[in-house]
């Protein structure tokens, strides 16, 4: 992913609109770059700090982005996971109907 391209994911990001591989892609440049970082902090800040003077409650912005990349790293290791268990799954059945057909064979 370029920075064109990363910037261009930072409102999706924002409002939690990134599908796994998209937020993969997404936080790995970020996290990469020091500029695009930059950009996502710059625009993360406007975005809730608006909002968040509407409102009139404190807050810690910056604390609130870098919570919100932890997750999104959660995110994308839970997907990993789970895409593991998948294929872990897929390979059981396989050996499963494998050996169903040798046993049938057999008989």
């Amino acid at each position: 992913m370029d920075c064109k391209e990363a910037e261009k994911r930072i409102p999706p990001f924002l409002q939690d609109e990134l599908d796994g591989a998209e937020l993969e892609e997404f936080i790995d440049h970020v996290e990469n770059c020091p500029e695009c970082k930059e950009e996502l902090s710059i625009q993360f800040l406007v975005t809730e700090g608006l909002e968040r003077l509407e409102d009139g409650n404190n807050f810690n912005l910056q604390k609130e982005l870098v919570m919100k990349l932890a997750d999104a790293e959660h995110h994308i290791s839970l997907h990993r996971t789970l895409w593991r268990i998948l294929l872990c799954l897929e390979a059981a059945v396989a050996a499963a109907i494998v050996t169903a057909v040798f046993v049938v064979l057999r008989l």
